[in-house]
């Protein structure tokens, strides 16, 4: 249930979206409503995400593939239902996507557990991805695990909904977050796992396995309203 109502769409102000846009008219959102509500937050929010995701120089089925993971750890569905899309027209398969929910070990999988349990990475994965990546995209694989874990916590703490006729996989609704009354304790103290690691299983796949576009592109025409 969505807490914080979205701008509506004969409100948006193209100005603060022009950074995402370039001032072309693109669908409603309800993730952009939500960015409106706050315009300085949005547009400054835009400058960072849009040139990290679209003018970057991380080949897209990586960075695809390190959303989604992040998106199904952290139970985002609207992050899932957007990404689910531009992965497929980046080439990933069904049964790639079906990986990334059941946590196969490949090494975007292990690099984006890694950074979200521990918010680094070991020296053998750091490796393995500094033999496939140059140094930046090595930071931009960094930097979209991080910018992609936030958008999904603000998409879940806020309640925003996947849009119309998108498709969320299946996802389960994230688990309801219980109040900390102490400094130190809740869900998230020393136990080696949180809420948005927990093992779901939704038909045709099973539990996660424990963890162990190019410059001068830009936005997907089919799928442009997502940061």
């Amino acid at each position: 249930m969505t807490r914080l109502p979205p701008v509506p769409y004969e409100e948006w102000d193209e100005e603060v979206l022009r950074p995402l846009t370039g001032g072309r008219k693109i669908p409603p959102s309800n993730a952009l409503g939500l960015l409106l509500n706050h315009p300085r937050l949005a547009k400054a929010f835009l400058g960072f995400s849009t040139p990290l995701v679209y003018r970057g120089t991380l080949p897209a089925r990586i960075r695809e593939l390190a959303v989604l993971r992040v998106a199904w750890r952290r139970r985002c569905r609207y992050e899932w239902s957007h990404h689910a899309l531009s992965a497929r027209r980046a080439g990933v398969t069904d049964e790639e996507l079906a990986g990334v929910r059941r946590g196969d070990p490949t090494l975007v999988t292990r690099a984006v557990d890694e950074l979200e349990d521990t918010s680094t990475l070991s020296d053998p994965t750091y490796a393995e991805l500094a033999a496939l990546l140059d140094e930046r995209q090595l930071m931009e694989f960094v930097f979209t695990v991080g910018a992609y874990a936030m958008q999904a916590m603000v998409y879940n703490a806020f309640g925003v909904e996947p849009d119309e006729g998108m498709d969320d996989g299946g996802m389960p609704a994230a688990p309801k977050a219980t109040p900390h009354t102490k400094p130190g304790t809740g869900p998230h103290t020393n136990s080696g796992t949180s809420p948005h690691t927990a093992p779901v299983t939704i038909p045709g796949t099973t539990p996660d396995a424990p963890s162990d576009t190019a410059p001068g592109t830009t936005p997907d025409a089919a799928n442009p309203a997502h940061p």
